[in-house]
Order: structure tokens, then C-alpha cells, then sequence
């Protein structure tokens, strides 16, 4: 672009703000809020009182703040999947797919083995639920690893197989004949069923979370392995010189990637359905993605971003009773990723002004 003389053009930081990174994702939440704002006013809604009631369905209370933590559980763990992935420049966007199959996976030992112990039900259900969503991952991976095969195009396609695999298996061999004909497999036995915590329907899978984070952190952060990953992401062609084995490394992480967002179906189907069913997730998988960015790809940020979208998804329930649709919910999810996108632009990046003649101006 010319402006009086001088081309603006777009340039690479050599070293981005700390203070940006600190800074961008409140700006991005607040930028998302003040134009979400703007099309609740034009539709006749009074913005501060509706956001004034989402907060308060969804930290207000101590039925809000437990359904707030549900929600959260299945997005910290598909948020940390995806976010590993990211970490090494691997677009996972299959992290719903591979909700599902790691909630299939679950799902078959508990209904093949009813009468089971709870002692190797219950890690036999994490076990193949974990290798499910990561072989399902695996899937995209080798063709990405070994021809250079689009990653993004792949994953999401998978999506859909998964999930119409899942609705087969309900809706057929699976369907509970005493159901009501409703799409849903039987109920699953006591060892099959993650244990409650609070009173209420915060399950065990909690843990999940926190330990994955704190797993993930060390390794990333922590080994050399780690170290591998963040080269990799940050600049491929030197990893490649630096003897790293780039075709290993994109399999193992798609391969844990995938294995994060299996757990996460997993602890669904026991922790709260206790059965599979149709409609599995609300669209955990796309919304962690959002989640993963917004945390930096950082594991602790993800679980305390992942705290703030289920509040946001409880939020939004609870304005529908004053007519406002759930869209409004997606709306917000759509323009925080808007926001967090545009402000890595403005954290990476920054504008030059180059005089015509060609010579940059100090």
C-alpha cells in the first residue's frame, strides 16, 4: 500500500513483545465482547444486562459454577490435544472426530464387558479410548508426515466419518431395545461409570485435565523431546538441519494429539452420559480450538480458558429463557477467534514504511 510516497508493508518482529502476549488476549476478549455488544443492541437486547446474566448463570451459583466445570472438562482436554499439535505448526482440527472414536472405544468395552471389575474396566475404558483418538489422528498423520499431505483437510473430513460412525452404532447394532427407539446405547454398569465429585455432576475426569496439563507442560517444556517440538514448530527447516527427526516427531505428537481428545470422549460417556448416544458433543472439538489459541498453547492457560468458554456455553443456556437464541453463544466463540487470530498478526508482525524510491525509513 502507498500513502504519500512511502509502501507500507508487513514485516516479521526478530523478537515479538512479551508484554503483547500478555496483553493481545484480554484485548481479544474485550474486542470480541464490545462487537458482540453491537449486534445484541440492534436486536433489541440491553448488551450489559445480558452479559450481566450469562456471568451470573454461570459463576453466580453453585449449580452455574459445577456445569461450568463439566463443560470445561472435555474442552481442556481437546484443548490441550489440539494445542500440542499447534504447538508443532500440526493443524489439528479433528479433535471432534477423535472425541468420538475415543468415546466408541469406551463405550465397546464397557457394553462388552457389563459384569466386569472396575479395576480393569474402568483402565481398559481410558486405555483404548486414549489409542482410539490417537490412531484416529495416526490416520492423518502418515500421509502428512510421509507425502506432505494437507493435515487441516484431512482431519476435518474425519470428523464427519466418526461421527456418522457413531450415529450407525446408535441408531443400529448398538440402539438399546429398551430405549424408546431414543438413539442411545444401554446404560453402563457402576465399573464402567466415572465416580462424581461434589454432589453434583463434576466427575473424575477433572483430574484428567489437570494431570494431562501438568504432563504436558513438563514434557514440552521439560525434555528433549519437548525442546524437538518447539524447534520444529517455530522453524522446521532448521530442526531438518539439526538432524531432527521431523517424520517420527509429526506421528507422535498427532498420535498423543489425538490420544488427549480420545480421553476426552471418553470421560464423557462415563462421567456424564453413562451411555453413548447421538449428538455426543456440542462441538467440543472446534470450540477447543478457539481454546487452544486464546491459552497461547500454554497447558495451565488452556484449563482456565477452558473454565471461561464453559461458563460461556452456561451462560448462553440461560439467556435463551430471556429469548435470546444460543446462536449468540457461537457468535462470541466466532469473534474471540476472529480477535486472538488478528492479534497474532499484531504480536508476530508490525507495519513498515518504505519510501517509494525503495529505501526503508528509520
Amino acid at each position: 500500500m502507498i500513502i504519500r510516497g512511502t509502501r507500507l508493508t508487513i514485516e516479521k518482529r526478530l523478537v515479538p513483545s512479551s508484554s503483547a502476549y500478555l496483553v493481545i488476549p484480554f484485548i481479544s476478549i474485550f474486542m470480541a465482547l464490545l462487537v458482540g455488544s453491537i449486534f445484541l443492541y440492534f436486536s433489541g437486547h440491553e448488551p450489559v444486562a445480558v452479559y450481566y446474566k450469562m456471568f451470573k448463570g454461570a459463576f453466580g451459583s453453585r449449580y452455574g459454577i459445577t456445569e461450568t466445570i463439566v463443560k470445561a472438562i472435555p474442552l481442556t482436554l481437546v484443548g490441550l490435544g489440539v494445542a500440542l499439535a499447534f504447538r508443532m505448526q500440526l493443524w489439528n482440527i479433528g479433535g471432534e472426530g477423535q472425541l468420538y472414536m475415543g468415546a466408541f472405544a469406551a463405550t465397546w468395552v464397557a457394553l462388552t464387558f457389563p459384569e466386569g471389575s472396575v479395576w480393569w474396566v474402568m483402565p481398559a475404558m481410558i486405555a483404548l479410548g486414549m489409542l482410539a483418538g490417537g490412531l484416529w489422528a495416526l490416520l492423518t498423520a502418515i500421509p502428512k508426515a510421509i507425502w506432505g499431505v494437507n493435515e487441516i483437510i484431512t482431519t476435518l473430513m474425519l470428523n464427519y466419518v466418526a461421527i456418522l460412525w457413531v450415529d450407525y452404532l446408535v441408531y443400529g447394532p448398538w440402539k438399546d431395545p429398551a430405549g424408546f427407539n431414543f438413539p442411545l446405547t444401554a446404560v453402563f454398569s457402576d465399573a464402567a461409570t466415572l465416580p462424581g465429585l461434589f454432589d453434583s455432576r463434576v466427575h473424575a475426569g477433572l483430574f484428567f485435565g489437570i494431570v494431562a496439563a501438568i504432563i504436558l507442560y513438563l514434557v514440552v517444556y521439560h525434555t528433549r523431546w519437548g525442546y524437538e517440538i518447539r524447534v520444529t514448530g517455530e522453524n522446521p527447516g532448521a530442526a531438518r538441519y539439526a538432524g531432527m527427526n521431523t517424520t517420527r516427531n509429526i506421528m507422535l505428537v498427532m498420535l498423543f494429539s489425538g490420544a488427549l481428545c480420545g480421553l476426552a470422549g471418553m470421560s464423557e460417556v462415563s462421567g456424564i452420559g453413562h451411555r453413548l448416544q447421538h449428538g455426543l458433543s456440542p462441538g467440543y472439538g472446534y470450540t477447543a480450538i478457539i481454546v487452544a489459541w486464546l491459552s497461547r498453547l500454554n497447558p495451565f492457560a488452556v484449563i482456565l480458558v477452558a473454565i471461561l468458554f464453559g461458563g460461556l456455553q452456561v451462560g448462553g443456556f440461560i439467556v435463551q429463557t430471556s429469548g435470546i437464541p444460543s446462536s449468540m453463544v457461537y457468535m462470541l466463540q466466532g469473534l474471540l477467534l476472529f480477535f486472538v487470530l488478528g492479534g497474532e498478526l499484531l504480536t508476530g508482525y508490525r507495519l513498515n514504511r518504505v519510501p517509494a524510491t525503495g529505501e526503508a525509513t528509520k
